[in-house]
């Protein structure tokens, strides 16, 4: 795999710091904010790629110190066979952050670090967020995000946090879960890193063949389509046409596919020229889920 390093890469001298428990964590924590120095922080599952590395360089516009987490949360996996399956790569991963020059510690938890009194979601309400799309698909879902998202802000206490918008509702329901719990923490989304045939860089893109990753550029020109389609013909004829690509291709499944309001996620069927709507869209890959969006033009 190919590493990333940007323009603005710090010395070869640079060494990253790897915390390993949640003690180790405050007394870096503590430090950092005994200098008065502001933290940005972007949370992660591992199996990094260009995309994470994004986040990095937004954080390290804007802050004195850029932190990284790694940890497969298990309180937002429906499947036990999902979380099994889900990519760890920590060396290869620590190798990248370090090489990229931007990250100065990564903080890389234990189960017991997170959840102490065993792996448990808390239940959260976020205005109706969670029970469109992925809330539909995957039951308890965010709430396994709110509660790993919530437990790492508190604990690495940031000034800024970073996600990437290929989970454009997973970055509605933080910035919600900060709006409820008046976290002192500014959101940042950022634009969606994508493969030269199209296809969104994700972790769980290491668990397709590579006629799978190849193939599955369909889905980004689908919503290319989409995007063109937008306002030329109804939304239910957009949704006939999206149903039928998915119907005729070979190793591909269509979960779901909606058209929906921006702030609120509410899938629509009519345009309406006050609001902006954004594409969603719901692959599988033979065992492989893909998700990716688009914003409508």
């Amino acid at each position: 795999m190919k590493h990333f390093l940007p323009k603005f890469v710090k010395s070869i001298h640079f060494k990253m710091e790897v915390l390993k428990s949640k003690a180790e964590l405050e007394k870096y924590i503590q430090e950092v904010k005994k200098n008065g120095k502001t933290i940005g922080f972007a949370p992660t599952m591992g199996a990094l790629h260009r995309g994470h590395i994004s986040l990095y360089e937004a954080a390290r516009k804007n802050n004195d110190i850029v932190i990284s987490s790694i940890f497969v949360n298990p309180t937002q996996f429906n499947n036990p066979d999902d979380l099994q399956k889900y990519p760890r790569t920590v060396e290869r991963d620590l190798k990248m952050l370090e090489e990229s020059g931007l990250v100065d510690a990564v903080y890389v938890p234990s189960v017991e670090d997170m959840y102490p009194n065993g792996a448990e979601s808390k239940h959260y309400e976020f205005d109706g967020l969670e029970t469109e799309m992925e809330g539909k698909s995957r039951p308890g879902h965010f709430d396994g995000v709110g509660t790993v998202v919530e437990e790492l802000f508190r604990q690495v206490q940031p000034d800024d946090a970073y996600f990437g918008e290929k989970d454009f509702q997973q970055l509605a329901i933080i910035k919600k879960l900060v709006e409820k719990l008046e976290l002192p923490i500014k959101i940042h989304g950022a634009p969606i890193y994508r493969e030269e045939n199209g296809l969104a860089m994700s972790s769980r893109n290491e668990r397709l063949t590579p006629e799978q990753r190849e193939a599955a550029r369909l889905i980004h020109d689908t919503l290319v389509k989409v995007n063109d389609w937008f306002r030329i013909i109804t939304i239910p004829e957009i949704n006939q046409r999206v149903k039928d690509i998915f119907e005729d291709a070979e190793g591909f499944v269509l979960e779901y596919f909606t058209i929906a309001d921006e702030s609120t996620l509410k899938e629509t069927d009519f345009f309406y020229k006050d609001k902006s709507f954004r594409a969603f869209i719901v692959v599988f890959a033979g065992e492989v889920r893909l998700i990716d969006n688009m914003h409508l033009d």
